[in-house]
């Protein structure tokens, strides 16, 4: 145990086991984690590291904000192209099997258009043809409900497209190409032809 009168001792400064004050540390010995670790304030923070790590972190930090809102802008764009491509695959599909649908059920149209031609006026035969022609027209006002079109044809230019020819006659009220008779109608769906017309065409 030492006395008054022993010398006193003498402690190296490389073996002193006292942690340094916040105020002997310089700029050169703070690191941007210690100084967010610690307790400075903003401002001593910017005193002892000075402005360029600061303004260094917060252009990173920037940079990838402006990275993960590009990201998230390209998967708003795709995600949106996706549902119009899928609502229009769709719409695409509906009307292709609406359309198959309907396309057996014109010839059902057609003998109805026939029975009709030649209906009776008189007795009880009248009283069976007003009933044909409300079938007819129940059957007729689904295929306008459901986008169906008739292909007009008489008078005008044969449209392979749109006609299918099932005579070339001589014709002097006619000019060449020129439809003139309808013998069955034809039929579409918006751009697609359920049946083309079929009619005799002058040459």
């Amino acid at each position: 145990m030492p006395t008054d009168s022993d010398p006193p001792r003498y402690e190296s400064p490389n073996h002193s086991t006292a942690e340094p004050t916040e105020a002997e540390l310089t700029s050169d010995e703070l690191t941007a984690d210690e100084a967010t670790a610690g307790d400075l304030g903003a401002e001593q923070v910017v005193e002892r590291l000075g402005p360029e790590p600061i303004e260094s972190e917060l252009e990173s930090i920037k940079a990838q904000a402006d990275e993960y809102l590009d990201g998230w802008q390209r998967a708003r764009a795709e995600f949106a192209n996706y549902k119009k491509r899928i609502e229009r695959e769709q719409a695409e599909a509906r009307d292709r099997i609406a359309g198959d649908t309907l396309m057996r059920y014109l010839g059902v149209l057609d003998d109805l258009e026939r029975a009709l031609k030649d209906r009776p006026s008189d007795g009880e035969a009248a009283s069976w043809a007003e009933g044909i022609e409300l079938i007819y027209r129940k059957l007729s006002a689904l295929f306008i409900a459901e986008g169906v079109e008739e292909i007009f044809a008489e008078g005008t230019a044969f449209d392979p497209a749109l006609h299918e020819a099932l005579s070339h006659e001589e014709s002097d009220g006619h000019s060449e190409g020129q439809v003139i008779e309808v013998v069955q109608r034809g039929y579409r769906m918006g751009d697609r032809v359920l049946r083309p017309a079929l009619v005799r065409v002058a040459k």
